[in-house]
C-alpha cells in the first residue's frame, strides 16, 4: 500500500504486487490430435474440465488447447515448469458467466502458498488455428 498524488491531491492507493507471469501458445490441432489418443483427457484434466470440453462438440479442442495453455502459464508464473506439479493440479472453470478461473489443487495450492500469493488471474484465447493463454499471479 502507499501514497499516490492524483489530480494534485494526495489519495491512498493499495498496490499489488505481481509475484508471477505466464503465458503460452499452442497450436489447436495439436491438441486436436491428442484428444483422439486414449487417455489424454485424463492425464491432463479433471473431470471437469472433460466435462466442459466435451459439451463444447466441435470446439472441444479450442477449449482444451487453450485449458492447456492456462496449465502452461500458471507453471511459468509459479517459476518451476511441471517438475512436481501435475496438471491435473491446475484446474481451469468457467464461472455462470463464461469467465475463466484457476482453482489449483495439492502440488499447486502448495507452491502458490509459498510465493505467498493471493490470486490467480487468466485470460483465454483462440483464433486462426492457435489457443493462448496469460496468468498473472499476486
Amino acid at each position: 500500500m502507499g501514497w499516490r498524488k492524483l489530480c494534485g491531491r494526495p489519495s491512498f492507493v493499495e498496490v499489488e504486487m505481481v509475484l508471477g507471469i505466464g503465458c503460452d501458445i499452442i497450436e489447436i490441432a495439436r491438441i486436436e490430435e491428442s484428444i483422439g489418443q486414449v487417455g489424454f483427457l485424463e492425464r491432463y484434466f479433471t473431470q471437469k474440465e472433460i466435462d466442459i470440453i466435451e459439451s463444447r462438440g466441435v470446439s472441444g479442442a479450442s477449449v482444451a488447447a487453450a485449458n492447456f495453455c492456462a496449465k502452461e502459464a500458471v507453471v511459468k508464473a509459479f517459476g518451476t515448469g511441471f517438475g512436481d506439479i501435475s496438471a491435473r493440479d491446475i484446474e481451469v472453470l468457467l464461472s455462470v458467466n463464461g469467465a475463466p478461473y484457476v482453482v489449483l489443487h495439492e502440488a499447486a495450492f502448495e507452491r502458490f502458498r509459498e510465493m505467498g500469493a493471493h490470486k490467480v488471474s487468466v485470460s483465454l484465447s483462440h483464433s486462426g488455428g492457435v489457443a493462448m493463454a496469460f496468468v498473472v499471479i499476486d
